[in-house]
């Protein structure tokens, strides 16, 4: 079975900048795949090569089994692309959109109406079918944006950051709708800065950073390779570095949010109590400890030494989004 995406040593530079730095990738039929990594990893570069918007500088790469720089008409064809940077007219409603999007695929009148009607009510936008996009909420574009990507009944899905900005209820909603479609038979292409959104969605990730691929597999055998779960600990600024030998004495040092102290706890929870009394002894009061087992981000900071920004708050920024002649996502 041919595979919905390959790529092979894929390279993409802007001037003396390789945004993706020989990349080799592989996604399997009916998957939900997450890219993971911050702003400026390559995130975006990399899909936008997927997706035909720019040309590989080297390697190549094959979507639904079709060379993306020699093929691109019947790969464009063959996907559905939400892209972060999405250009939707506001003064055009829901319902003339997907229209346009029909039209754009050659999909006969009585069909548009048909499979217009199905995706509205799909993403729950049928009540607004008819305003202007204009007045929709920042949740209600991305469930429009993801309704037009699948007008054309495509094989592969590319999401981009699909749920930057949104609030917990509709970024919960779209996850759901994510599923639903994964479990139709599409394969999803994912892009995240969000730990808990790659961890939820995707049965494989790939973590990038500075354009290379740093980890990839399942979610849960990534965490478990990173091994004992780790200890947080805050202590006032003037004592960190007392602190930090003390905690050294148990574990290994693992990279944290500014303003925080982490280590590998081989004993878990077990071994707390030697903590605290060993930090008694040094007269060092912690403001706060907490004790996590392996997640995403513990993996993230194992292959790059250091945290994902903002994984720990759950909200991150938006990736600057790469143009053919600016510098890379």
């Amino acid at each position: 079975m041919t595979r919905p995406i390959e790529a092979s040593a894929l390279v993409r530079t802007f001037g003396d900048i390789r945004a993706v730095d020989g990349v080799d990738l592989a996604v399997e039929p009916s998957e939900i795949f997450a890219f993971l990594g911050p702003n400026g990893a390559g995130k975006t570069t990399f899909v936008r090569m997927l997706v035909t918007l720019l040309k590989p500088t080297a390697g190549s790469a094959r979507v639904a089994g079709f060379d993306v720089v020699h093929e691109a008409g019947k790969v464009r064809r063959a996907i559905g692309v939400a892209l972060q940077d999405a250009a939707i007219d506001p003064l055009m409603t829901g319902r003339e959109l997907i229209r346009l999007q029909a039209a754009l695929h050659g999909i006969g009148r009585s069909k548009t109406e048909r499979r217009g009607t199905e995706l509205l009510e799909r993403v729950g936008l049928t009540d607004a079918a008819d305003r202007r996009v204009g007045t929709y909420s920042g949740g209600m574009r991305r469930r429009l944006d993801l309704a037009l990507a699948l007008v054309h009944e495509p094989e592969v899905l590319f999401l981009d950051e699909p749920t930057t900005g949104l609030d917990p209820m509709s970024r919960i909603a779209l996850w759901e709708e994510v599923h639903a479609l994964n479990a139709d038979g599409t394969t999803v292409f994912l892009t995240t800065q969000y730990l808990e959104e790659a961890d939820r969605l995707a049965g494989r990730i790939a973590i990038i950073d500075h354009g290379k691929i740093v980890r990839e597999g399942r979610p849960a055998e990534l965490k478990a390779q990173v091994g004992a779960p780790t200890l947080f600990v805050t202590v006032p600024a003037d004592r960190a570095r007392e602190a930090e030998d003390v905690l050294l004495r148990f574990g290994e040092h693992v990279p944290s949010q500014s303003g925080r102290l982490a280590v590998r706890l081989p004993g878990g929870a077990g071994d707390l109590p030697k903590v605290v009394r060993a930090l008694d002894e040094a007269r060092i009061l912690p403001e706060s400890m907490e004790i996590k087992e392996p997640s995403l981000d513990d993996v993230f900071a194992d292959a790059t030494g250091r945290r994902l920004e903002g994984a720990e708050e759950g909200e991150n920024g938006e990736e600057d989004a790469a143009t053919m002649s600016g510098p890379a996502a």
